[in-house]
């Protein structure tokens, strides 16, 4: 059973998509029953991200790294402060990005799967338009990310819950530029962390075609635009 939860949503300069995805975050809390905090760390921000954090209620940690992974892991660093009083075996750490969507049942689906034993959720991404890519990218997406039946292959920040014990035996989110939900997946694995790849844990991303990762999501969608029709 999961205690207490907290969402983490790395950002640098998101003004125009951060208070769609902070709605939905606080529209997912309320659905999962149990208090729920929101960190935003503002990363390198030269716009308004950190005000908006703040008007719609999320603490804020402000950073100047230009590193996902940095911006994880000093997001999940204050989400365990935040939650020092309650029992890290019994809270959830979560994580998505600010140009995300994230569905009502998001952390109240996550937390049944933590009181199932599971240390480490990996869900999957939509996207929500295609509106600057070729048409041929949304099909080639298509083709490249359906998996089949079974658990499915994708490892997404975008996406992602741990438990809190289970995050500090894996080490944390690596001061990584790129591939950080990777790094920590590896470790967690070493570590001997319950691992569920769920596919009905699926959240709605942007495919803006400027990349804040290198190498990242933006950077897939890119390569597939690339591509012959």
């Amino acid at each position: 059973m999961i205690d207490v939860a907290a969402v983490v949503v790395p950002a640098h300069n998101e003004e125009a998509l951060l208070a769609g995805c902070l709605a939905a975050v606080r529209r997912a809390a309320v659905r999962c029953g149990i208090p729920v905090h929101v960190v935003v760390v503002a990363d390198a921000c030269t716009d308004r991200t950190a005000a908006l954090a703040t008007e719609a209620g999320a603490q804020v940690v402000h950073i100047e790294a230009r590193s996902v992974g940095a911006a994880r892991a000093a997001g999940f660093a204050e989400a365990l402060r935040l939650t020092s009083g309650a029992d890290p075996a019994r809270t959830w750490l979560a994580t998505t990005d600010a140009d995300t969507i994230v569905p009502p049942a998001w952390l109240r689906r996550q937390a049944r799967y933590a009181a199932r034993g599971f240390d480490l959720v990996l869900g999957t991404v939509t996207v929500r338009h295609w509106a600057g890519h070729p048409p041929h990218v949304a099909v080639a997406f298509a083709e490249r990310y359906h998996s089949g039946p079974g658990p499915h292959p994708h490892v997404h920040g975008a996406n992602l819950g741990i438990r809190a014990s289970a995050y500090r035996a894996a080490g944390g989110f690596r001061d990584l530029r790129t591939a950080e939900d990777h790094a920590l997946l590896a470790a967690a694995t070493q570590a001997g962390c319950r691992i569920l790849r769920a596919g009905d844990v699926s959240v709605e991303t942007s495919a803006r075609r400027h990349a804040r990762a290198p190498d990242g999501f933006s950077g897939f969608l890119l390569a597939l635009g690339g591509r012959s029709a």
